[in-house]
C-alpha cells in the first residue's frame, strides 16, 4: 500500500460516543437516511470496552466536537478505558434520554439502536435519531483537523528519566528501553511500528 494516510482526507468529524456506563472518541459517523428520525451509523472498534456497552444498551448519544473543545475531553475519552476509570467524573455532562452528553460540545444526537453489522475489526451500530440539540454554532472538528493538530490537542506527558515510546495513533505511552517485537498498543491495537521514541 503506497500511502493509506489518504483516508484522512475522507470528510468526517470527531465525536464523543456515549451510552449507559461509558463512552469513547469516534470519527466513523454517518447519516444514512433522511426524514424526521434519520438513521445514524457509528463504527466502534471491537477491542474497545464501549463496543460491549453498545451491545448491552439500546440508547446511545453522539456529542459533536468543535475545534475549540477542551483537549482534556479528547484525552479522557480517547486514551482511557471505563474498565478502570470513570470518564464522566471530570467532564461536564447533561443527561438526555438516559445517557450522558458532553456539555462542552457543539451539540448532540441521541439515537435508539435498531441494527448492528459486524466486520473483522469494528461493529457498525445503526440508530434512529430520537432527540437532538445544538449548544453552539462553533466550527466542527474534522478528523483531518484532529490529525493535523494532534500534537497540540493531545500533549503527551511522560515520566522524567524513563525511556518512553508513544503510540502515534492514540497517544498511549509505553515505558521501557525497547518495545517487544510482537508488541501491540493496548488501547488501539496497532503494532510497534506505529510507536515513536519520545525525547525528553
Amino acid at each position: 500500500m503506497r500511502d493509506k494516510s489518504i483516508v484522512r482526507k475522507i470528510s468526517q468529524g470527531m465525536y464523543i460516543l456515549t451510552t449507559v456506563g461509558g463512552g469513547c472518541c469516534v470519527d466513523a459517523v454517518s447519516q444514512i437516511s433522511g426524514g424526521d428520525n434519520p438513521l445514524i451509523g457509528v463504527a466502534v472498534m471491537k477491542k474497545n470496552y464501549t463496543n460491549k456497552l453498545m451491545k448491552d444498551n439500546n440508547i446511545f448519544a453522539l456529542s459533536v466536537l468543535g475545534e475549540g473543545i477542551d483537549p482534556k475531553i479528547i484525552i479522557n475519552f480517547g486514551m482511557k478505558s471505563m474498565r478502570d476509570y470513570n470518564k464522566f467524573e471530570s467532564v461536564g455532562v447533561e443527561e438526555v434520554e438516559g445517557v450522558n452528553v458532553i456539555k462542552g460540545s457543539l451539540g448532540y444526537m441521541v439515537c435508539e439502536k435498531v441494527d448492528m453489522i459486524e466486520n473483522d475489526t469494528h461493529t457498525l451500530f445503526i440508530g434512529k435519531l430520537i432527540e437532538a440539540d445544538k449548544f453552539s454554532d462553533g466550527k466542527e472538528m474534522t478528523y483531518g483537523y484532529y490529525q493535523e493538530h494532534k500534537d497540540e490537542l493531545v500533549k503527551v506527558v511522560t515520566t522524567s528519566g524513563k525511556t518512553a515510546w508513544v503510540c502515534t495513533v492514540c497517544g498511549y505511552v509505553y515505558y521501557g528501553d525497547s518495545l517487544p517485537d510482537d508488541y501491540k498498543c493496548p488501547i488501539c491495537g496497532v503494532g510497534r511500528e506505529m510507536f515513536k521514541l519520545k525525547e525528553e
